[in-house]
């Protein structure tokens, strides 16, 4: 069974970078045709999807967030990290790592097959 569990700091101040750890377990990062993302929930908003590395290590980025955010991924720890760089108030929200399989539209089309739990992200100074 695959789980997935984010870790970071639930409260960064404004300007700095949040930097966020999905651990992985019950499967490897790098298996043929998954897909890893950071998808995150501002209050009273929907589910925002922010990019995705799939197994292959390339990564994509939603256009509205490119210039602020990195995905990275450590293979022997089996880790994905998110980095958002120069955050404000507005980029407080519970963020998720989750995985699609199979095809990328399933990505498109946010059919994700296995979630973490959330961690909340608030940022204030």
């Amino acid at each position: 069974q695959v789980q997935l569990q984010e870790s970071g700091p639930g409260l960064v101040k404004p300007s700095q970078t949040l930097s966020l750890t999905c651990n992985v377990s019950g499967g490897s990062i790098t298996t043929n045709y998954h897909y890893w993302s950071w998808i995150r929930q501002a209050p009273g908003k929907g589910l925002e999807w922010m990019g995705t590395i799939p197994y292959s290590g390339n990564t994509y980025y939603s256009p509205s967030l490119k210039s602020r955010t990195s995905i990275f991924r450590d293979t022997s720890k089996n880790q994905i990290t998110l980095q958002l760089s120069s955050v404000t108030p507005e980029d407080t929200a519970v963020y998720y790592c989750a995985r699609t399989s199979g095809e990328w539209i399933h990505t498109i089309l946010g059919k994700y097959d296995y979630w973490g739990q959330g961690t909340q992200v608030t940022v204030s100074s």
